[in-house]
């Protein structure tokens, strides 16, 4: 208790000595509060009554924020029983609440106005509610956890509170999580689920690895913040599903998420398609048509391989992001949309940047938020538990039996480096669930030592020319064939390129 400041806090608060003495002992009891019920509607009633409101609720965030739960009410000086049917409840429809957890910001409204503001979460009585505080509340590592919200049935100024009832909304959180470490035998059955700590594979992603872990820890900054993010990281990393998850886990995710793949169309193609375009503005338009940021409005827009996008296209789409306008092909308007950007890329673009490639106003605004998704051979301990899933995944469509694998082709697959990423691995599981014909995958249903070229008895100079030909496959692959562009991403010539294709036996097929 000696880190509060009382006298920044109750600085606007009525009889604030009288205050700080109340807070002290609600602070108190909260303390001695010896299971996860008593402390949280401890902390309603707290609410409540140093308010002077006739209403307090506390919602708290599940471990993925997607859902939002009203975990303890307090009405007219009683406790409400947490009845089943209103647990979760979606709080993507109630603006008041996703403001104040997607800006964590307070929210302080002296006279509330049913026409004007949507207050479906508020119980209905006989009187009209006439003023609302509501904030969030952070845990210790200052992610924010859920809201902490009193009402009146007078018009008052509720915003003097905002300081004090955070504090002790955070402390209560805090409490509750300690609670759970000490004592999780206790309170595992009592602790709502937006307390439990969240699995490690989390956002529907999969994988425990350290370097996972930093991932699931970037996307859960993200999730309710509007910044555009920029995924890098090689083929095959799985960037498309870390893009839906920050999209299904986030505040957006009731509206649509559209992908474009900017290196799939010509550059006249993806302009209408991104932008769409009116009737009669080129030979075909016979009508109007919606761009993709038009169906993405409200949303996400996933452009892929964004580094592949036209240098005239850039300068369109960085004009989106400053203004958040769209002008239709054909059209003189321009438009506004909300659209979120998540963009990604195998390529360095600083490196595209220093060569004229791509913009580099274009190559800022992206990258205020990067999350760079590892390789495969950086998350060992992951091979083994994403071989599960993709058998699993495999046999159900199939409609097979089961399969498993065995302990020697666990040992096999963990120790091959996988240029091709969780793509190749995916690929190579649902390749052996086709070849085996019992319950059990053994390491020839892999074939791994085809795909490394090497055995026990391999000279070191065929080793070496085998990573020589890996390395150029990634590169051809990175790049859909294109020799010229992998020619100058790995710094050579391109006669140098086909000459080496040629002598590592490098064929079109093979990429």
């Amino acid at each position: 208790m000696s880190s509060l400041n009382l006298p920044s806090i109750l600085g606007q608060v009525p009889q604030p000595l009288r205050y700080a003495e109340g807070l002290l002992q609600r602070l108190a009891s909260l303390v001695q509060a010896n299971n996860a019920d008593n402390l949280l509607n401890g902390l309603v009633a707290a609410t409540a009554e140093l308010t002077g409101s006739a209403l307090s609720q506390l919602y708290l965030l599940d471990s993925t924020h997607t859902r939002l739960t009203l975990t303890a009410e307090w009405l007219d000086g009683v406790l409400q029983p947490r009845a089943a049917d209103s647990l979760p409840s979606d709080y993507d429809g109630e603006q008041l609440l996703q403001y104040c957890l997607c800006q964590n910001r307070v929210l302080s409204l002296n006279e509330l106005d049913n026409s004007l503001h949507q207050t479906e979460f508020l119980p209905v009585t006989q009187q009209s509610w006439r003023s609302l505080l509501c904030l969030p509340i952070v845990d210790k590592q200052q992610h924010v956890s859920g809201l902490l919200l009193c009402a009146s049935h007078q018009a008052k100024d509720l915003n003097g509170f905002a300081d004090s009832l955070r504090l002790l909304g955070n402390f209560g959180v805090n409490q509750l999580q300690l609670m759970h470490r000490l004592q999780p035998s206790q309170t595992d059955t009592q602790q709502p689920e937006s307390l439990q700590p969240a699995c490690a594979s989390g956002y529907g992603l999969i994988g425990n690895s350290q370097a996972m872990r930093d991932v699931y820890q970037l996307i859960g900054k993200v999730l309710h913040n509007p910044v555009s993010v920029l995924l890098t990281g090689e083929t095959g990393t799985g960037k498309e599903l870390v893009a839906q998850a920050i999209h299904n886990c986030g505040s957006r995710r009731s509206k649509n998420f559209v992908v474009q793949n900017c290196a799939s169309l010509p550059e006249h193609l993806l302009e209408s398609e991104l932008f769409g375009y009116r009737k009669g503005a080129f030979t075909g338009a016979d009508r109007d048509h919606k761009g993709l940021f038009d169906a993405a409005d409200g949303g996400t827009l996933f452009l892929d391989e964004i580094g592949d996008m036209p240098l005239s296209l850039q300068a369109k789409l960085l004009r989106v992001l400053q203004e958040g306008e769209v002008r239709p092909l054909g059209c003189n308007d321009t438009h506004k949309v909300d659209v979120r950007i998540i963009a990604a890329t195998h390529f360095d673009l600083h490196d595209q940047v220093e060569k004229g490639l791509f913009r580099e106003d274009l190559f800022y605004r992206l990258s205020h938020f990067p999350i760079e998704l590892p390789p495969l051979r950086e998350r060992n301990d992951d091979i083994a538990l994403l071989a599960r899933h993709f058998v699993d995944n495999t046999c159900e469509f199939l409609k097979r039996e089961p399969c498993a694998c065995s302990d020697e082709t666990l040992a096999s697959i963990s120790q091959y480096s996988f240029p091709g990423n969780v793509r190749q691995l995916k690929g190579l599981v649902e390749r052996a669930v086709l070849l085996c014909e019992g319950n059990e995958l053994l390491p020839e249903h892999f074939n791994l030592n085809r795909e490394t070229g090497t055995d026990a008895a391999t000279s070191l100079r065929q080793r070496m020319e085998q990573v020589e030909r890996n390395f150029l496959l990634d590169s051809l692959r990175k790049n859909r064939g294109n020799q010229s562009k992998a020619a100058r991403e790995l710094g050579l010539p391109r006669r140098t390129l086909l000459y080496r294709m040629e002598r590592l036996n490098i064929n079109p097929g093979d990429v």
